[in-house]
């Protein structure tokens, strides 16, 4: 019996039958594998980002120990084995069968992915990086694969606009809208673009012109770019990572910054409570709890600087790069909120987080939100003379957060909370909108030179990419911007990270491959000096 099954099978024991080839491939669910392992890529870049940039607290004394080469590993994992080599098998099998929307897709997302791998570590595989018979692919430069980018979301477009057999049968971003697709990929050459224009302003200013012209960006609510989330904590677990990691009956996960949610506090940011739950609404008074309201603010912060405890009413996060030990206050620390992470919306409740509170995890990682454009096209019109009233797109970026903001959290499980929580305290959010757009519009106005005015941009757009630490790692790469972020603990933290160390699966198993010496060496579009950065 054995020998009739052995003889009439012809099973090469070189194929591994695990691997996704075009001869074994459903064109359907690995394009919906593809748009899942994306959010994954997403949430592995944007973390570090955040962190960074202070919307997190990075949890290490130097920049040196931030980021460690071997935390690396599974970013550079889900980039490469998973979701570059999946697209490399969809895109001759879509073209073949004339499924175009799919091979859109595909070309979209892998733009996206090399060029935030670009912005992350430098020059890295491309050319040479999918070849099954060359396990030492070498390094292209970052300029090579950004050309190489803006050609595949040129593609893209083409292929969203070719007459297709059918759409996505499975689209986890659009619910099978093309035109919001075509939005995505000229926004996301506007991202690049933008990126470029440190180092040749009249390209990016020409073709960022011609982007505008052409009128399909994302600019509304529902072309909003965004992975989104369920509630379901097993088989699988699909809940938002962020939420997933904090709302438990133990509590833990994320520091907050103090500085991010001080100045929030302190600028009347209506978004505020959207954005994180207060556990406690006193602040505590207990050294063990938080070490630091024994201490004196450092000499080197500035009197203007956040230190330990930001308010007075229960905002309970961590300073820059604090590496203190972790006291029981997994149950006492300000918890991520309704937005973006599914959690809990602060209504002064003061209670501990627990499992299946608030939205349960239902929230969305931001990719490109609508008000990210016009922030976007605001910066462009300052530094570049591109098309556009900066002020006027400063409005409306702001304009656009709160309401991206506001229809998710009203459209959550908390919606109804909300509603009693604002009706009982008399607070009109469109009122709270229009006091915090005169106080930007009144300082912009006031400002005397455009490195002013872009600060003022720079640090509402910060404001508004809270939970994208991607955006926010290049916005401050690219303008040193917010100017005066809070300084880290330590009066010599070494210099600020400009690209990552490549992961020790890289240059481990690979020959051609070398570790940088340091992390200050920056990216190939980022020509600013160090003394811009802290």
């Amino acid at each position: 019996m054995s020998a009739i099954l052995v003889s009439s099978c012809k099973l090469d024991l070189l194929d591994n039958p695990n691997a996704v080839t075009t001869g074994n491939t459903d064109i359907n669910y690995l394009a919906s594998q593809i748009q899942i392992s994306y959010s994954g890529h997403f949430n592995q870049l944007s973390d570090p980002g955040m962190r960074l940039t202070r919307m997190l607290n990075a949890g290490a004394a130097i920049y040196d120990n931030a980021i460690t080469p071997g935390g690396l590993d599974g970013t550079w994992n889900t980039a490469y084995a998973g979701i570059l080599n999946d697209i490399k098998t969809l895109i001759p099998l879509a073209e073949k069968g004339e499924f175009f929307v799919h091979a859109g897709m595909a070309r979209f997302l892998r733009a996206s992915v090399m060029v935030n791998l670009v912005d992350t570590f430098g020059d890295v595989p491309y050319s040479e990086a999918l070849d099954a018979s060359n396990f030492n692919p070498k390094t292209d430069g970052g300029a090579s694969i950004y050309t190489a980018a803006l050609a595949d979301v040129d593609k893209a477009i083409e292929n969203f606009g070719a007459k297709s057999k059918s759409g996505l049968t499975t689209d986890l971003y659009y619910s099978g809208n093309v035109d919001n697709w075509i939005r995505a990929a000229n926004t996301l050459k506007l991202k690049i673009l933008l990126n470029k224009r440190l180092i040749d302003a009249a390209g990016s200013k020409t073709a960022i012109n011609s982007i505008i012209a052409g009128g399909k960006l994302i600019s509304t609510t529902s072309q909003n770019f965004a992975f989104k989330f369920g509630t379901s904590q097993v088989n699988p677990d699909n809940r938002h990572p962020r939420y997933a990691g904090q709302y438990s009956p133990t509590g833990g996960g994320d520091y907050q910054s103090n500085a991010y949610m001080g100045s929030m506090y302190d600028k009347k940011d209506p978004r505020i409570r959207s954005y994180f739950y207060r556990q406690v609404i006193v602040n505590s008074k207990d050294v063990n709890e938080i070490r630091c309201i024994t201490n004196q603010k450092p000499n080197h912060y500035a009197a203007t600087d956040y230190f330990c405890l930001p308010t007075n009413v229960g905002y309970w996060g961590r300073d820059h790069l604090s590496n203190e030990g972790i006291p029981p206050d997994g149950l006492r620390r300000t918890a991520w909120g309704l937005y973006p992470a599914g959690g809990q919306y602060d209504n002064d409740n003061g209670k501990p987080i627990a499992l299946v509170a608030g939205a349960a995890g239902a929230g969305i990682h931001p990719i490109f939100m609508s008000s990210f454009t016009d922030f976007m096209l605001a910066e462009s019109a300052i530094t570049l003379g591109t098309t556009g009233d900066a002020k006027t797109l400063l409005e409306s970026a702001i304009r656009k957060s709160m309401a991206d903001v506001r229809t998710f959290i009203l459209a959550s499980a908390e919606g109804g909370k909300i509603a009693t929580f604002e009706a009982a305290n008399n607070i009109v959010w469109a009122n709270e909108v229009n006091n915090y757009v005169t106080a930007v519009l009144s300082a912009y106005s006031s400002a005397t030179s455009d490195a002013d005015r872009l600060n003022i941009v720079a640090t509402e757009y910060y404001f508004a990419l809270y939970g994208n630490g991607i955006e926010s790692y290049n916005l401050y790469r690219r303008t040193g911007m917010p100017k005066n972020l809070q300084p880290a603990l330590d009066p010599n933290p070494g210099a600020f990270i400009r690209s990552f160390y490549y992961p020790t699966s890289f240059v481990s198993r690979n020959a051609n491959a070398k570790q940088k010496a340091n992390m200050t060496s920056p990216v190939f579009w980022d020509n600013n000096p160090a003394t811009l950065f802290k």
